[in-house]
């Protein structure tokens, strides 16, 4: 299934979801609503602002969910951000609407514009971008596919078609809504004979928009209407065809494109192509000066890229192995290369990742490929991932995940044989392989609204503060919330006062990702409660390790302190 066809289905079912139900009256009013200044003299509505409303909420929404992201990233601000700005230009429009003074002092600064015909077509624009910024929609892995791309750097074309194909999507069914404002305004005399009172209730409706955002209380409306398009939703997330087309890995380029010719795990070496550039790296740890490494210049050399991030359960049980390889083949003529490509923006802090590469003995060079190129450019798509590259440059082993440790090292040595067939090599290393074998071990959860997954509870899980309960049963390899939550794009925390986490687990290893100031008491399997303190960036916290089996764990988290995810092993 293309990406275009994936954006615009997920685009349709969002617009004619429960999510647009707090923006629908403005959409509706504002199809009609014009201004007094538009040059009308009859009254009539201008049969362009309905869809200059949906263009500019089409706008908006497109240029903030790819472009948003990347510019809160550089400036070091948080994502409410361009929320916050939406709803003060909601209220701000919504003012000049009820007080025609106000609105020309808003207009001042555009009186170059020629203003008989534009004043109302720019209002109806206006509307829509600010709109578009405080539209959340709940397309489920569309909308998380564009964000995670966009806060990650990974804008490219189809990025692109995606978002584009979505807003076009969502704006089919506004757009509907919007001309029957406009029909049913136009037909009746009386709408037509007190434009003045139509243009106070749309302001009214758009100031109560922007309170009720201030206040949340969309979030509770949703919580009210029963999701009847979940089911629609729930099918496109679970198509396999749309799960790979969502996944925005590599893109395929002349430099990349042998890549194919690899299988991933196999037990003899392949010949992959020339192994693609390591780029669009923010600093190098472990080198001289800071200095960076270029492959060219280790040719006749073998080397290992190792793509990770520090606080992936599934990257520390790998990590050992890698850390034995440098160490026993570096003077066989081995190179180790690092490229930490982070999951959560804390990653991309190279003070916490020289912290964790520090604490895993790691000594060989390490990227921050913190703007994922070089994983784009090697088409990746997990953590941990090896690839293996002789001493001609030339890609000969790709392995993903965890496992296969022994076929790697034993290719290790093969090349590096190749390379010098007089070079003396040590015993094979002896690290015990720790890669999980239960197949129905609990999957990686995430708590931020663009990645979660497993949730159980009734609430619906969206961006925003509010009040969750557990539900009466539980399904294995879920989790719920109790009490009062906000919950941001990769982390939630409690709100105002202590509140729950229930999981329900199928695993030997339970952790959980944890930042902030504060403290979380855990109950294991109804056992007797353990706090734990927290404090500064985000680590990995250990709740549970021993026998593989079921169970539940409760966790009680103050105030402060942000939940990222569970990892299982």
């Amino acid at each position: 299934m293309s990406l275009a066809i994936i954006g615009f289905l997920g685009g349709l079912i969002t617009g004619i979801s429960p999510c647009i139900l707090p923006v629908l009256p403005v959409i509706f009013l504002t199809g009609g609503a014009q201004s007094a200044r538009s040059g009308a003299d009859d009254g009539s509505v201008s049969r362009w602002r309905p869809y200059l409303v949906v263009l500019g909420l089409m706008t908006s929404f497109t240029l903030v969910t790819l472009l948003g992201s990347l510019a809160l990233g550089a400036l070091g601000l948080p994502q409410g951000v361009i929320r916050w700005v939406g709803i003060a230009l909601l209220a701000l429009i919504g003012l000049g609407l009820l007080v025609p003074a106000f609105e020309r002092l808003l207009e001042k600064p555009f009186t170059w514009l020629p203003q008989r015909e534009v004043s109302n077509r720019r209002n109806g624009f206006a509307v829509g971008l600010a709109l578009g910024t405080v539209f959340v929609p709940c397309a489920g892995p569309v909308l998380a596919a564009i964000i995670v791309a966009g806060s990650t750097g990974r804008i490219g074309p189809e990025t692109v078609v995606l978002t584009i194909a979505f807003a076009v999507g969502v704006a089919i069914p506004l757009l509907l809504f919007a001309l029957a404002g406009r029909g049913v305004i136009e037909r009746i005399r009386a709408f037509r004979r007190r434009e003045r009172g139509l243009r106070i209730a749309a302001g009214v409706a758009m100031l109560a928009l922007a309170v009720g955002l201030v206040l949340d209380v969309p979030a509770a409306l949703q919580r009210l209407v029963p999701d009847y398009t979940s089911t629609l939703q729930q099918q496109l997330a679970e198509d396999e065809g749309v799960q790979d087309a969502l996944d925005l890995g590599g893109i395929v380029t002349d430099e990349n494109r042998d890549l194919d010719q690899c299988t991933n795990g196999a037990d003899e070496l392949e010949s992959c192509g020339t192994a693609p550039s390591i780029r669009g790296i923010e600093q190098w740890l472990n080198t001289p000066g800071g200095a960076p490494v270029d492959l060219e210049s280790l040719r006749g050399e073998v080397v290992l890229i190792d793509f990770w991030a520090y606080s992936c359960i599934n990257c520390q049980r790998s990590i050992p192995h890698v850390v034995a390889w440098d160490a026993a083949y570096r003077d066989a003529g081995l190179r180790v290369i690092g490229v930490h490509s982070p999951e959560y923006a804390f990653e991309k802090d190279a003070a916490n990742v020289q912290a964790g590469a520090d604490a895993f003995g790691i000594s060989y060079p390490v990227a921050l490929d913190n703007d994922l190129a070089t994983w784009t450019n090697y088409r990746n798509r997990y953590w941990p991932a090896h690839y293996l590259i002789d001493a001609d440059g030339t890609v000969r082993h790709i392995s993903f995940g965890e496992g296969n440790y022994a076929a790697t090292e034993r290719m290790i040595r093969e090349l590096l044989v190749d390379a010098d067939p007089a070079v003396a090599l040590p015993e094979p290393t002896a690290v015990d392989d720790r890669t999980p074998v239960d197949p129905d071990r609990t999957p990686e959860t995430f708590l931020g609204w663009t990645k979660d997954v497993n949730y159980a509870g009734a609430t619906p899980y969206t961006g925003g503060t509010a009040r969750f309960a557990l539900p009466d049963e539980q399904p294995r390899d879920t989790f719920a919330l109790e009490g009062s939550w906000t919950i941001e794009t990769q982390f939630a925390t409690p709100a105002d006062a202590p509140a729950t986490i229930r999981l329900a687990y199928s695993a030997s290893e339970v952790r959980i990702v944890l930042a902030g100031e504060g403290s979380i008491t855990a109950r294991v399997d109804g056992g007797a409660p353990e706090e734990i303190a927290v404090s500064g960036t985000p680590r990995s916290y250990e709740l549970r390790s021993g026998d593989a089996g079921e169970g539940e764990i409760e966790v009680t988290v103050d105030p402060g302190v942000e939940v990222y995810s569970f990892t299982f092993g």
